[in-house]
C-alpha cells in the first residue's frame, strides 16, 4: 500500500509533476519571504510591524500578500485584538510549526556554505569575463 500524501484525485503526490498540487505549496515555502516569515513567527505571535522589522526590506504590500497566502495554506492564524488601534498578531498553526525544523536544516546548509556558493560564483564569472576576452 502507498503511504505516500496523494492529492485530491487520490493519485501520489509529486512535486515534478506540473498539475500536482504539491507544486504550489512547494513554491510557497521556497518563496523568499514566507520562509523568512515562518522563522520570525517560531517563537511567539508577532504583530504586523514588528514582524516587518524582522524580515527587513519587505513591502508592506508584499508581507500583507505573504501572510495572506501562508493563512490560506493553513500555516499561519491572524488575530485581530479589539481594542483602538486594533491589534493584529499573526502566529504559526501546528501545520506551521511543522516547517520550523525543515527550515532550520536548509538555512544552516546555507550558512553554511556561503563562502563555498560565493567561491563557485566568482570562479564562474571570472571564466565567463576570460572567455568574453578571450
Amino acid at each position: 500500500m502507498d503511504t505516500n500524501p496523494s492529492d485530491t484525485t487520490g493519485l501520489p503526490a509529486n512535486v515534478l509533476d506540473p498539475d500536482c498540487p504539491s507544486r504550489v505549496i512547494f513554491q510557497r515555502i521556497g518563496d523568499k519571504w514566507a520562509s523568512l516569515v515562518v522563522q520570525v513567527l517560531a517563537d511567539r505571535p508577532v504583530r504586523f510591524s514588528e514582524l516587518r522589522k524582522m524580515v527587513s526590506v519587505v513591502t508592506p504590500k508584499v508581507l500583507t500578500q505573504t501572510l495572506r497566502s501562508l493563512e490560506r495554506d493553513g500555516l499561519v492564524t491572524r488575530t485581530v485584538h479589539a481594542q483602538v488601534p486594533p491589534r493584529v498578531d499573526y502566529e504559526l498553526t501546528d501545520l506551521g510549526r511543522s516547517l520550523l525544523e525543515p527550515l532550520a536544516q536548509l538555512r544552516k546548509w546555507a550558512e553554511g556554505n556561503v563562502p563555498a556558493i560565493l567561491a563557485a560564483r566568482d570562479a564562474y564569472d571570472d571564466a565567463q569575463d576570460e572567455a568574453l576576452l578571450g
